[in-house]
Parts: C-alpha cells; sequence; structure tokens
C-alpha cells in the first residue's frame, strides 16, 4: 500500500456536483493498494498514519500528530499511486489491486484510521470519479509506502 499524505488547512470531496464530504484542518490521504497488500499494511500505514508527526507545537517546530492537533481526517482511494512508467509515456496500471481486493482493505484502513483518532475519517467513493479540493498547509506532503518499511 502507498499513501500520499498531506497536511492541509481544509479538503473536499465532490462527486456528480454534490459535496461527499469536506473536513477542516488535519490531514488528506490518497490511498493506493496493490495486488498482494494485506490487513498488516493497513494497520501499519494507519498506525504510522496516526502517529506521524507533521503539526506545529507551541515553537512552530513539527512535533506533534493529528491527535494531539485535534485535526481531521480524509481518505481518498487513488488507484494511480500504482502507476509504473517505466516504459513509454502511457501509465501501466497492472500493479493496482483489482477492485474485490482493494475495497474491502481500503475500508479496514479508515475504520482502523478511524479507531486510532477516536473520529470518523471522511472518505470519497471508491471507484467514482472524483473532484478533490484541498488547501494544502505548509506545504506538507509525506508519502509511505508499507513495501519500504526498512
Amino acid at each position: 500500500m502507498r499513501l500520499v499524505i498531506q497536511r492541509v488547512e481544509r479538503a473536499s470531496v465532490t462527486i456528480g456536483g454534490e459535496l461527499r464530504s469536506s473536513i477542516a484542518t488535519g490531514l488528506m490521504i490518497l490511498v493506493g493498494i496493490e495486488t498482494g497488500d494485506s490487513l498488516d499494511d493497513v494497520k501499519w500505514l494507519a498506525a504510522k498514519t496516526a502517529a506521524l508527526r507533521v503539526f506545529p507545537d507551541d515553537a512552530g517546530v513539527m512535533n506533534r500528530s493529528v491527535i494531539e492537533a485535534q485535526g481531521e481526517a480524509m481518505a481518498v482511494s487513488q488507484f494511480t499511486l500504482m502507476a509504473s512508467t517505466r516504459k513509454g509515456n502511457r501509465p501501466s496500471y497492472i500493479r493496482a489491486a483489482r477492485p474485490e481486493e482493494a475495497i474491502p482493505l481500503y475500508e479496514a484502513y479508515c475504520r482502523e484510521l478511524s479507531g486510532l483518532l477516536g473520529r470518523e475519517v471522511a472518505t470519497g467513493v471508491f471507484g467514482a470519479d472524483m473532484q478533490v479540493e484541498l488547501v494544502n498547509d505548509g506545504p506538507v506532503t509525506i508519502i509511505i509506502d508499507s513495501r519500504l518499511r526498512e
């Protein structure tokens, strides 16, 4: 699994012209799931996300987690994170998990992160054409891949 995590002032997801969800200060998380990913990847990434120290403390140093900052979180599935661009100019998505494998893992990540944060994680809709808007704060953008743990 691969996450792109952005510290945001606000973020929202709109589908078909209707607002699906929105958050204020917190984390906007794009979630890519690769064939062969597991619940172990979900748990590891949810724990990393919840503990990631990217919010400023009183001295302005990035030293607080989203929990400590009392921030919100939004997780949006994005199979294009698994794109391979090694050959040619058209990305290949062969490594991206099929929906029957990816949906349960995406939902498990959202549930696991919600439990760790003690609040609901806002979501998009898996496989939908979504318009994602955000104001990246910093900017702070972190990429975490569960296959690159060491």
